[in-house]
């Protein structure tokens, strides 16, 4: 079955430059729109980019309730298999669950990354109200959203206004998933996180820096945004810090 029509402006976002490709992910209830910012910038930079609209995403709540942590797995993956028949080098970076997902890919295919950049990512979200619903047959169908915590006035997030109650256990399992490949992640990591989120504790970058196999792993702390910073006011900090990692990297892997 199709989907319904998507939102404007949550359209996925495809541009081909050179041999050097990003992968970017949006999050969890969001849409390629809070990283189309990035994405933009990462192409203007002459980098080959995908950023995929994830199962359920950008057309309605209702559509999202049916979606499955499987079903993101394969529109990343499909958008990594898009990106490898055009680039020599992959990179990912990915915003919330984005870079839940940017965690998982690196750890469940750990040759495939020359480098990721993980933003606010969430391997936990210490909020027992959300877990509690995610296996509960009384549970309501929809609660009250996450999207839109942006520091900047005047942005705003094209998310939905509600999180469908039966993707919490999907998030909940991903989130699981990815910690427990953090281990088998060995590739180069900035990772990039707000001092201040009222959506993931930041207390996940650190832990996740702690846990990963790189060698070369940064933090990147952020002063001026909150959980959606890729539109907020860190927006140009973060592009200029990703495009420099990825570029350094890239030709680090054509032996510049």
């Amino acid at each position: 079955m199709s989907e319904a029509r998507v939102m404007e402006g949550a359209e996925p976002f495809y541009a081909e430059g050179g041999r050097a490709g990003v992968l970017v992910s949006h999050g969890y209830t969001g849409s390629p729109q809070s990283m189309r910012p990035l994405a933009e910038g990462l192409a203007e930079r002459g980098f080959t980019v995908a950023l995929p609209r994830l199962r359920g995403h950008g057309t309605t709540p209702e559509e999202m309730a049916a979606a499955t942590a499987a079903d993101w797995v394969a529109d990343i993956e499909g958008a990594a298999s898009w990106l490898r028949e055009r680039c020599e080098t992959l990179f990912m970076a990915g915003l919330s669950m984005g870079g839940t997902l940017t965690l998982y890919m690196a750890g469940r295919h750990p040759e495939m990354f020359a480098g990721i950049v993980p933003i606010n990512a969430a391997v936990f979200v210490n909020n027992p109200d959300l877990a509690s619903l995610a296996f509960a047959e009384d549970a309501p169908a929809e609660v009250p959203g996450v999207g839109n915590d942006i520091k900047a006035s005047g942005v705003t997030e094209l998310a939905y206004p509600v999180v469908p109650v039966p993707t919490i256990k999907e998030l909940f399992a991903l989130m699981k998933a990815a910690e427990e490949l953090l281990p088998r992640i060995v590739c180069p990591m900035l990772a990039v996180v707000s001092r201040e989120d009222h959506v993931v504790p930041p207390a996940n970058t650190e832990y996740i820096a702690g846990r990963v196999a790189s060698a070369e792993r940064e933090v990147l702390w952020l002063e001026d945004s909150y959980h959606v910073a890729t539109l907020d006011n860190d927006a140009d900090l973060i592009l200029r810090r990703a495009a420099e990692f990825f570029e350094r990297h890239a030709k680090a892997a054509r032996g510049g």
